[in-house]
Order: C-alpha cells, then structure tokens, then sequence
C-alpha cells in the first residue's frame, strides 16, 4: 500500500483481486491469495517428549491494573501456544501475598471453588491460573466450564489462542474436546463438542467434565449427514492426539506451591530430564549448543524451562525451606543449566513475559532437533 493510499482505497483493492479454488488470484496467476492464513498446525508422527515452562505467579502482582494483569496473562498464553509448550507451572517465590496453596492438577483445569472473588490482588497466582485455563479452553466450551467471574471480566478483548484443538464447527479433526451433559444413563452420554449434535460416548461420565474425544469411523460423515442422529466417539487419554498423532493439542496448567514443588510434583514418569534456569546471572543461551561449553544431551524426554519474576529465581531458591533445607544456596545449582536469554540488553530489566518469548526463541533449535 502506498503512503497516500487510505483505508477505503485498500479494501477496494483488495475486494477486486477475486481469490480463485488454487488460491491464486484473477489479476495475477502466480500472485498468492495472503487473506487467510495459512500456518495451520500439521502433526507428522507421534510426540511421547513434551516441554514445560515454569513461573511465578508474583509477575501479576506488577501490574498496576486489572487490564494490564489480563494483557500480562495474554502474552504469556500466547507465547505458549506458539511454541507449542504443553505444560505451565505456576508457583510461588514467595515475593507475592502470602496464601495456602492446595496441590491441584487437571486436564479440565478445575479450580479452587472457594475463590469465588477477583484474585488479581490477594491471589496472583489462581488470576494468571484462571485466565491461562480459560484461555486454553476451546472457544465453544467456555460457557460451560467456566461461570461468569471476575477475573474474567475483560478476558474475551484477549487475542484468540487458535490452538490446533479450537476447531470451529466446519472443521474435521479425528480428537475433539468436549463438556458432557447432564443426563448420563445406560445408553451412555452426551457430549457437547461444537458439532451439530451433541456426541454420543458409551461410558457414563459425571455431567461437566471436560474430556478429549477420538472419533469412530463414520463419525464424520454422521455429522454431515442432517438425518443422521447420532455421531459416535470414545473418551481417550488427554496425551492421546499428541503421543499417537502428533498434535500440539494445547497446555496443561500445573500449580506448585514453591518452587522445588515444580520438580517435586512433576507429572511425567522420571520427572524432568532436561532442567533450565533463567537470569541475567547466568551464562549466554548459546553455551546450550556449544560442546565446549558441556552442552546439554541431544534428546530429552521431558524438558523444564523456568523463569523468575521481579526478584529472579534467586529470590525464590531464598524462599523456598525445602531447599534451604537442603543447603541450597546459589540458584545455579537448581538446574541443569543456567542461562541468560539475552547477553548484552539495553534496557536495565526484562520483564518475564518479554524473557518468555525470547527464551523460548532462543530454546527454539534445541526442541527442533528432539524430533
């Protein structure tokens, strides 16, 4: 577009260029049709590794309005989602109100029930948990799974996620996620998953519950069938379209109550393999790649990437009595590795939601090369 050229001229423009089936256009054969993107996840075999990032909820507590808590929670859900992270940790350094921490661990994402009030002051912890859950979460499940509340007052003016598993009601996968529905009874139950017609699952499942679903054969020929009244699926593993197809089907959201909980109540069998702690402390990212350097091992099964808050991971090993008890005493020796995400920057600080894009970026050739 041209300086001069207004936005009324540009959509003038753009309605006369006519995209054709090939994607071309009518004006220029070898011109690409740009309106519609084309990055659509494509899964090509099965993933059993899985990546993780770990952070203190501590980071809300710097933002200084409701809004910009929220906008802090969107950036960091969506660095996730690009990067295809399939587990977030929230735990306290003990920089943030003090709070009880309950050890809770869900697909569905359940929260605390008690926290029935805004948490963006006295719990920043369950705020960036809320908002990543409900980001998470497939569009057209939303009303289901999560009450009106309000921490989620301004949620819906977030950037949409568009993970791989928030298919719209025209699109085909094998796996879908889905909420059941009351009325669960010999024959089975029905499932909501943003098709025509609720899902028909042969297992009695309690109402509410969110369960990832894999499709029977016929299953999406019923759905476009309009005669057709009954679309049949099973209930899987949640690690299913990953482990079996390849999917990046969105994060888990993990909370620790410190620190070394996050390695404590790891999910995964073994536990991490791969550990890597961030500062401006620490060594520059590339020493990762360098074999002069005592360079990580090629393959992981399941890697762990953590960031600080305000105060650093420093601040959170000093808080953390388990480790103390243990006679911790530099952050360094948490980890396998410790690193700085960007040697040499201009600004005095790098806030964690700014350190989680460039990390992950910088970490972005070690996650490649797993394959």
């Amino acid at each position: 577009m041209g300086r001069g050229e207004t936005n009324a001229k540009k959509r003038k423009r753009q309605s006369e260029v006519k995209a054709l089936p090939n994607g071309t256009s009518s004006n220029n054969p070898a011109e690409l049709d740009t309106t519609k993107p084309t990055a659509v996840f494509k899964p090509t075999k099965g993933r059993d590794w899985t990546v993780s990032v770990a952070l203190p909820g501590s980071i809300i507590s710097n933002a200084q309005s409701h809004e910009l808590r929220t906008s802090l929670c969107g950036h960091i859900a969506r660095a996730l989602s690009v990067f295809c992270v399939d587990e977030i940790v929230v735990f306290s350094d003990g920089h943030g109100p003090k709070k009880h921490h309950k050890r809770t661990h869900s697909h569905a994402h359940q929260l605390d029930p008690s926290q029935d009030e805004y948490t963006g002051t006295s719990d920043p912890d369950h705020f960036l948990i809320h908002l990543l859950s409900y980001l998470e979460t497939p569009p057209h499940l939303r009303k289901l799974l999560f009450p009106m509340h309000a921490n989620l007052r301004t949620a819906g003016t977030l950037p949409s996620l568009d993970l791989p598993h928030h298919l719209k009601p025209d699109e085909w996968c094998s796996y879908r996620e889905g909420v059941t529905l009351p009325g669960a009874d010999e024959h089975g139950t029905f499932v909501e998953a943003g098709l025509r017609i609720p899902v028909t699952v042969e297992e009695q499942i309690p109402e509410n519950t969110r369960v990832t679903l894999k499709f029977r054969p016929g299953a999406e020929e019923s759905n476009k069938d309009f005669n057709s009244e009954v679309i049949l699926a099973d209930p899987v593993n949640p690690d299913e379209p990953r482990e079996e197809s390849g999917y990046y089907w969105g994060f888990n959201v993990r909370k620790a109550g410190s620190l070394s909980d996050v390695f404590t109540e790891c999910v995964y069998e073994g536990g991490y393999d791969v550990t890597i702690g961030t500062s401006e402390r620490g060594a520059s990212l590339e020493t990762i790649y360098d074999e002069n350097e005592g360079r990580i091992p090629d393959k992981f099964k399941h890697l762990l990437i953590v960031f600080g808050g305000v105060a650093g991971l420093e601040v959170a090993v000093k808080n953390d009595e388990a480790l103390q008890k243990l006679g911790v005493v530099e952050a360094k020796d948490v980890f396998d590795k410790w690193i700085n995400v960007c040697p040499g920057q201009g600004s005095r600080t790098i806030r964690t939601e700014e350190a989680v894009w460039i990390g992950l970026m910088g970490l972005r050739r070690l996650v490649v090369n797993n394959d």
